[in-house]
């Protein structure tokens, strides 16, 4: 059986929570791999201790912070600063190039974190832009094909 794929969600509006459930969908359609999604609201840092794969689904929020349901969580990891060295992790972050000095700042600080935890990135964040033509659930639909086949490779960046 396939690793497990672990979504996690930090979303405002719920624009994110919409784009994890379709990517949800899509990989339950391409490949074996059971799927889980969770709101970032009640996770601590102990969710990484899951079997599988990790991708966080995340929004920006006012001066390019986290969403307020994944701020408890961002914090909790950052406080821990757990070993994650057995962490793979993959982020699709949505954000809005209107505002350019803190565009997609939400899927940055989740990529950072876990980078000083020593999780590894499957592949490169994903940063879709409100701002363009693109629906974000089209482009997360996309997006989570190509990263699939990352994991399957396994297509971590050093």
């Amino acid at each position: 059986m396939s690793e497990t794929i672990n979504i996690l969600v930090g979303s405002m509006t719920g624009t994110a929570e919409m784009v994890a459930e379709d990517m949800q969908a899509k990989i339950e359609e391409i490949s074996d791999h059971p799927v889980e999604m969770m709101l970032m609201d009640d996770l601590d840092a102990g969710v990484f201790a899951r079997e599988g794969v990790f991708l966080i689904v995340t929004s920006t929020y006012g001066q390019g912070e986290v969403p307020d349901n994944a701020l408890d969580f961002y914090e909790a990891v950052d406080e821990a600063s757990p070993d994650l060295s057995a962490v793979r992790f993959g982020i699709f972050g949505l954000g809005d190039s209107t505002y350019g000095d803190t565009y997609n700042f939400g899927g940055k600080l989740f990529e950072d974190l876990l980078n000083r935890c020593g999780a590894r990135i499957i592949g490169e964040r994903s940063q879709h832009n409100a701002n363009g033509a693109e629906l974000p659930e089209e482009a997360g639909v996309e997006w989570i094909q190509e990263w699939i086949r990352l994991v399957n490779g396994s297509g971590v960046t050093a």
